[in-house]
């Protein structure tokens, strides 16, 4: 199940894990990414903590976990190819795994239909 944040985050639950990245909206509005600072494998974040940074040509910016948990993986192929980001925000271009550590709460989330009427009314 697809989740939206007001940030531009999205979420994929997968069971007890998730995966996560910012959403096609975002990407566009950060311009072309040049750089992307991941979190480590086992740093444990809360909801709404900074966790990764990307730096595009307009801007560098803080990414927020929208779930608690422990960094199970990252994509490693966004610190050769930061443009991944720019290509396909919502499926490679994704940031990180991790481990759920407590139920989310799934009513500060949105699903596809609210967050696109959401996002084009930012």
């Amino acid at each position: 199940m697809k989740r939206y944040t007001e940030g531009h985050e999205w979420f994929i639950l997968k069971e007890t894990m998730a995966i996560v990245g910012i959403t096609d909206y975002a990407q566009k509005e950060l311009g072309d990414v040049v750089y992307i600072e991941l979190p480590k494998v086992g740093h444990r974040v809360g909801v709404e903590e900074e966790v990764v940074v990307i730096e595009s040509t307009k801007a560098a910016v803080d990414i927020y976990s929208p779930l608690a948990g422990e960094i199970i993986e990252v994509n490693t192929a966004l610190i050769q190819n930061p443009e991944l980001v720019n290509k396909s925000a919502e499926d490679r271009g994704w940031l990180f795994k991790l481990s759920i550590l407590s139920p989310p709460k799934l009513e500060e989330s949105m699903d596809e239909t609210t967050y696109r009427s959401f996002s084009q009314g930012d």
